[in-house]
């Protein structure tokens, strides 16, 4: 029989949680050199502590088996009956007691005292044990419900009763001369055959089933062990309180008639479930349905109690449990659901840092049900700022409201001034050194400023088109993370660049400009987002070779006069709307997702209108994961001039290089008002690495790759240097990610293609940092 017990559950023990990082061996959630965005495997468990209890279903419980003799006592103290063993003029408690002389009965108090906990003698000596515990059907630390006080005083009016049985029966007992064992009892039916198997107490549930459970059948032999042992089963069924026994009855026939007396626990007509906001109550329904109309299972409410759990669980509401389960008299099953309620989110650790910079990344909020998936997403929106060594969280039960929880972010703030000094080789760049003051936590706002500069050799290699000129670049950058209270970033910059043309061959290309862009994530959906920049530039190209740009001029047959019209720059008032969406998952070296991009980018021409132009430009690549650390990605570009009849060509598309068409030098295959190229590539990582113990090269990844494009509306340089204007190559490289740069590349791209007359048959290494899809469309 199910009765109440409210049920409550210690969660002393922190939660730990752990992060796989490709990169790192051990860290913390999020940890300093982690990935700079939310694209990682998050695992989060409890320490050895479930988070429900089912009901306790004792099948340990011995079932004692009844011979139906007048002499026979139940070995169950529970089956005594006043009808059986008293007599006629004893009806009542009360008169049971005037029946015994006081000097003769068993002292109450001493067996109050042990609780009737044993009142035995051996066996073999005649003398009765008793168990009183054998009636007690579960202990009230253990038991999942407390019986109501009806039953409770029921149950101490039938305890009387048994104590006074006990009594009067031990008095007027004599064990030598009047008693037979229970053992002597049993040989009179021992070996004979079962002739009948009766039940008494089925009221729902059919002698079928019962018979399917047991051992014991029609044509057996009488064996008390396989009795006890069908009681057992019997009970462990779950429809049936422990008050059953077995009566055996010897036929004149010589075979034997069994009746089991069994108890139905009481039939479950509904299941109320209250305390659920998260799911719908059909959808919880369909967890208890099977309960309803049948006699109550504890086994049964066992599976439907996890069935609700896991169905909290599956969706990272781990904290979610069936707090407790109650019944009435009438058969009314309610389950009170505890979904995890968050009390309050606090925060440890910031010395320097705002509070609100880490709670405008935390969407849980207090009074919400407690989300692992969606907390774990808000700690990697913390950990992004960059301004944090390690997040982490801990959970405990609230000592403000029971059966609510406490959240603490706990974040250790790292070092957020820098000043760095680098190197390397570039294909645009050549070989280049920089240096860089940074300040990640401005004010302890989490704003960014930085001040940057790079000196670079020029271009890398021999390159008949770029004029060989020192590069030289400097930038202030501003970023605020918030901007306006919201979901907004907000970056700006004041710019700085003077190098060799990549557009305009043999030219000395200067811009000097100031922008300032917005990116909004769009709510409901943290993969897109939207952006808006405006800014100022003024473009000044001056000639950097005249005597050999006239040579080529004169070898095609153009007019030199046309060379003014190359040199055109301006200045220009942008305004560039774009979008961005992204599934990547991870940034690193990326197996599966969807990254797309478009912008429209307006140059209003402030000196002269007429240069006012608008280009269009896009670009989407799928990866696809093979194997279990490689990956297969497919990628399409293309950029095409709205309007703009005077656009200057060093605002033209160009393919070639690094960023588009590997194999070939910078707009190797040729520049133009329009393009459209694709890409495939497999990545996979190097052999043979992943004993080694260093991280860096485990993250290398080594790549083939075939690249095919086509510029439209082709410039005058084409022309000039004998550029294909479309091109197909093929070839290797070697990439690998750097914080805070992107995927830095070597590639070799060999030629399919007529790579034209100051093209390389023979291949082409190119140098690049930010990969195809993050530094740029390829103008």
């Amino acid at each position: 029989m199910v009765h109440k017990k409210t049920r409550k559950f210690d969660l002393s023990a922190k939660l730990t949680t752990s992060l796989l990082l490709s990169m790192f061996l051990s860290c913390p959630i999020f940890a300093e050199n982690s990935i700079n965005e939310a694209y990682f495997d998050y695992i989060a468990q409890l320490n050895n502590q479930k988070l429900y209890n089912p009901i306790h279903l004792d099948t340990s419980k011995t079932i004692e088996v009844l011979p139906k003799t007048s002499t026979s006592i139940p070995f169950n103290l529970r089956e005594f009956s006043e009808a059986d063993y008293f007599s006629s003029e004893i009806e009542d408690l009360s008169t049971l007691k005037q029946s015994i002389p006081p000097s003769e009965t068993l002292q109450e108090e001493t067996v109050a005292s042990s609780d009737m906990e044993t009142i035995s003698n051996d066996e073999e000596k005649g003398v009765l044990s008793i168990n009183e515990d054998s009636s007690i059907p579960y202990s009230a630390t253990a038991d999942f419900f407390s019986p109501t006080a009806e039953n409770t005083q029921n149950s101490s009016i039938k305890n009387e009763i048994k104590k006074d049985v006990t009594s009067k029966f031990i008095e007027n007992t004599v064990f030598a001369n009047d008693y037979e064992s229970k053992e002597s009892q049993y040989s009179d039916y021992e070996g004979k055959m079962v002739s009948k198997v009766n039940f008494v107490g089925l009221t729902n549930l059919n002698e079928d089933y019962i018979l399917s459970q047991i051992n014991t059948q029609k044509g057996t032999l009488y064996n008390p062990n396989l009795l006890q042992l069908d009681l057992q089963k019997i009970y462990s069924t779950g429809y049936f309180s422990d008050e059953m026994f077995v009566e055996p009855e010897l036929n004149s026939d010589g075979t034997v008639s069994l009746t089991f007396i069994l108890e139905e626990n009481i039939v479950v007509k509904n299941v109320e479930i209250i305390g659920n906001t998260i799911f719908t109550q059909a959808e919880l329904n369909n967890c208890v349905s099977n309960l309803k109309g049948k006699p109550q299972n504890l086994l049964e409410i066992n599976k439907s109690i996890e069935r609700i759990q896991s169905l909290y669980h599956d969706k990272s509401y781990i904290l979610a449990n069936v707090a407790s389960v109650e019944e009435t008299p009438d058969g009314i099953l309610t389950l009170t659901i505890s979904e995890g309620i968050i009390n309050k989110i606090g925060i440890i650790g910031n010395e320097r840092t705002k509070d609100y910079v880490i709670e405008r990344n935390i969407i849980t909020q207090a009074g919400s049900v407690y989300n692992e998936e969606v907390l774990k997403k808000d700690l990697a929106k913390v950990f992004s700022t960059q301004i944090f060594d390690e997040v982490d969280r801990d959970i405990q039960p609230s000592t403000e409201k029971e059966g609510t929880y406490d959240i603490s972010v706990i974040v250790k703030e790292k070092s957020t001034n820098s000043i760095a000094f680098g190197g390397g080789i570039d294909t645009g760049l050549g070989a280049f050194g920089s240096i860089s003051l940074r300040e990640d936590n401005f004010l302890g706002k989490g704003q960014k400023v930085a001040l940057s500069g790079i000196l670079g050799s020029g271009i890398l290699l021999s390159d008949a088109s770029i004029k060989n000129h020192m590069n030289y670049q400097a930038e202030l950058s501003f970023f605020e993370p918030y901007f306006l209270n919201a979901d907004n970033s907000l970056m700006s910059k004041i710019y700085f660049r003077e190098m060799g043309s990549w557009t305009v061959p043999l030219a000395i290309e200067r811009r000097i400009g100031a922008s300032v862009g917005v990116e909004h994530k769009i709510k409901g959906n943290d993969k897109l987002a939207t952006s808006f920049t405006a800014g100022i530039e003024h473009i000044d190209l001056k000639e950097g070779d005249y005597n050999k740009i006239s040579e080529l001029y004169k070898i095609n047959n153009l007019n030199i006069a046309d060379r003014a019209r190359q040199l055109d720059g301006g200045f220009f008032f942008n305004l560039s709307p774009g979008i961005r969406y992204s599934s990547l998952d991870s940034v690193e070296n990326p197996r599966e997702g969807i990254v797309a991009q478009a912008r429209f980018t307006e140059a209003l021409g402030v000196t002269d209108f007429n240069r006012t132009n608008g280009r269009l430009s896009g670009a989407i690549t799928k990866f696809f994961p093979v194997f279990k650390k490689s990956s297969f990605s497919l990628t399409a570009k293309g950029g095409i001039k709205v309007h703009g009849d005077e656009m200057p060509e060093v605002m033209a598309f160009r393919l070639g290089g690094p960023y588009t068409i590997r194999g070939y030098r910078m707009n190797g295959v040729g520049t133009g008002e329009s393009f459209l190229m694709g890409s495939a590539e497999l990545a996979t990582p190097l052999p043979f690495v992943d004993k080694l113990k260093w991280d860096f090269v485990k993250k290398m990844r080594l790549t083939f790759f075939v690249d095919a494009g086509k510029v439209f509306n082709p410039t005058v340089t084409n022309v000039l240097f004998d550029r294909p204007e479309h091109a197909i190559t093929a070839g290797i490289g070697l990439r690998v990610y750097i914080p805070d740069v992107g995927p830095i590349s070597v590639d070799y791209g060999l030629p399919i293609t007529n790579p034209g007359r100051n093209g390389s048959e023979h291949g082409y290494f190119t140098f690049g940092s930010g990969g195809m899809n993050v530094y740029g469309y390829g103008y």
